[in-house]
């Protein structure tokens, strides 16, 4: 996963916008209401790139898209996994 979607349910009016532009159909409008009367917006899977268009199209601002590296990925990967090559002595 390169990216992590955020969506601030109780901010989003449910508009449909996201679900349209995102590429890896991430999102999906919810069956259950916020305290606003508003059916919001969710996150489906985790397929997301980290593109960013739906928190750009966003007329609420209710989306934040966290996006890491391949680079920052294999380092974390890195931290905590013994290492499975081993050098020829």
């Amino acid at each position: 996963m390169a990216g992590k979607i955020v969506i601030d349910t109780e901010r989003c009016k449910g508009c449909g916008l996201c679900v349209v532009v995102c590429p890896k159909n991430c999102i999906v409008i919810s069956n259950h209401s916020n305290k606003n009367g508003y059916f919001p917006a969710q996150v489906t899977n985790s397929d997301c790139t980290g593109c960013a268009m739906c928190a750009i199209i966003c007329p609420d601002v209710a989306i934040e898209v966290f996006y890491e590296s391949k680079v920052e990925a294999a380092k974390s990967n890195k931290k905590g996994k013994p290492n499975l090559i081993k050098e020829k002595a």
